[in-house]
């Protein structure tokens, strides 16, 4: 009696299928640039050549030959940091793992060679698992729906590295803008210093004013080491977010000086509920709620009840009689619900489908709440950068002319002089420093509309406004 084991030719091109599909990270790679356009520019690239290795190399020289700009920072560390790089390639890791949970199990080939007497019998066995031939369409779901959150997760990876980058640039060309101020404040206040010193000399300062400027004195040189490290520790943030070496980060240069403020701020328009479903934290909280549905269905089968079957062909050698025979069939195994009916796995599944739909919920409510919390340090960081562009350092120049004036007419001392100038440099560092929150904010509100919300804040370099003003023309 023969027994053949034959599948249908859909299953088959099913099985043929499942073992032949593959994940490109290039496609996946072109699919995050073409959704974050205003993040990588479509310079998303994983290297995995020698030739595209001396490619990004050939850039990256080519941005260090001249000062960075924002936008040219985000370029470099997608085409020179290998943190980047690393990232990349750890979503591919990812993307094959899941895309390999989806493909069934290879079948198991059993040799028997057994000896009785004269008899020698071997018997060929070759096996699949029936229940995973059965269950391969909603295998391959769940393996496209977990390919699917690798990728959203390598688009939000994107967006925060980017943002870093854009922040860190905004705090290196600030800090950097800020010494200058500080070594200015410190030069005046040495020259306060050695003119109070020679004053007491000559009898026309008493020792507490000489203390007075020369505690201002102390005080601005505090300052201006803070400010040297400062702008040290800011550099070395950026240098180490573009993944620079340390012949690169000897040509690393920045601007003198922070862009200027858009003409006009981002309408409030543009939170939007719409912009809500496009965030991607979003569409990862939704793609996880759909995968976990696919996959509590497949627990709840394979919980119950698994089926193994397999083709045989034994082959009977008779030495005595000299003749052989030969017997085909098939073999079923199932297992037997007898001690564990799944009852905890499948509360397993339950819980994480209801985890799911409730992190879901959470994500949707939260996000907009970031949305309009988002917008509002925008705002206010733009309203601020430019009340101190439009009103407080005009009102300080005004005063520091009058000042001159003043001082031209023998109405103030030298010192008084000093003290205003002081001032003003005090007034544009913290303007300075208001422009820096505009910018990380504005990369902040970036983040948000479409990745995941970020710090926005940095604590503000000041110098000292102490004017030690306490002597005469």
């Amino acid at each position: 009696m023969r027994s053949y084991l034959r599948l249908p030719a859909s299953a088959a091109a099913a099985l043929f299928l499942a073992g032949c599909a593959t994940v490109s990270i290039d496609d996946a790679v072109k699919d995050a640039n073409q959704a974050l356009p205003g993040f990588t520019q479509g310079n998303l690239e994983l290297s995995q050549g020698d030739a595209q290795r001396d490619k990004r190399a050939r850039l990256a020289d080519d941005l260090l030959a001249k000062p960075l700009t924002r936008e040219d920072a985000v370029q470099l560390a997608l085409a020179n940091s290998p943190s980047m790089q690393a990232l990349v390639a750890q979503s591919w890791a990812e993307m094959a793992t899941a895309n390999q949970a989806g493909r069934i199990a290879n079948p198991v080939f059993t040799f028997e060679r057994i000896r009785a007497g004269d008899e020698l019998e071997l018997g060929r066995l070759l096996s699949i698992g029936l229940l995973d031939l059965l269950t391969l369409p909603r295998r391959l779901a769940i393996s496209r729906n977990q390919v699917a959150q690798a990728k959203t997760q390598l688009s939000i990876t994107v967006v925060d590295q980017v943002s870093q980058v854009r922040q860190a640039w905004v705090r290196a060309v600030t800090s950097r803008q800020v010494l200058q101020y500080a070594e200015q404040v410190n030069q005046s206040a040495q020259a306060s210093a050695e003119l109070a010193k020679r004053m007491q000399q000559v009898g026309n300062f008493t020792k507490l004013q000489r203390a007075r400027q020369h505690a201002f004195y102390a005080d601005a040189t505090a300052q201006l080491a803070s400010a040297r490290h400062a702008e040290t520790a800011a550099r070395e943030e950026l240098v180490r977010l573009l993944g620079l070496t340390d012949a690169q980060a000897s040509k690393l240069k920045l601007p003198d000086r922070l862009p200027d403020l858009p003409k006009e701020p981002q309408a409030a328009a543009s939170i939007t509920a719409s912009a809500l479903q496009q965030r991607l934290d979003v569409q990862l909280a939704r793609v996880q709620l759909e995968g976990a549905g696919k996959s509590q269905g497949l627990a709840l089968l394979n919980s119950l009840i698994d089926v193994e079957i397999g083709g045989r062909r034994d082959t009977i050698f008779d030495n005595a009689e000299g003749t052989k025979s030969h017997a085909r069939g098939f073999e079923l195994e199932i297992r037997l619900p007898i001690f564990d009916w799944g009852t905890a796995q499948r509360a397993n599944m339950n819980a994480q489908s209801l985890a799911a739909a409730n992190r879901y919920e959470a994500v949707v409510r939260s996000a907009s709440s970031q949305l309009r919390e988002s917008y509002s340090a925008y705002r206010t960081a733009y309203d601020l950068a430019r009340h101190y562009r439009d009103e407080i350092v005009p009102l300080r120049k005004t005063m520091s002319e009058e000042n001159q004036l003043r001082y031209n007419g023998m109405l103030i001392g030298v010192f008084e002089l000093l003290a205003d100038a002081r001032d003003q440099v005090a007034s544009v560092v913290a303007a300075i420093n208001a422009q820096q929150q505009f910018w990380l904010a504005d990369a902040g509100l970036s983040s948000t509309l479409i990745g995941k919300p970020m710090a926005m804040g940095a604590t503000p370099v000041s110098t000292s406004t102490t004017s030690g003003s306490d002597g005469g023309h």
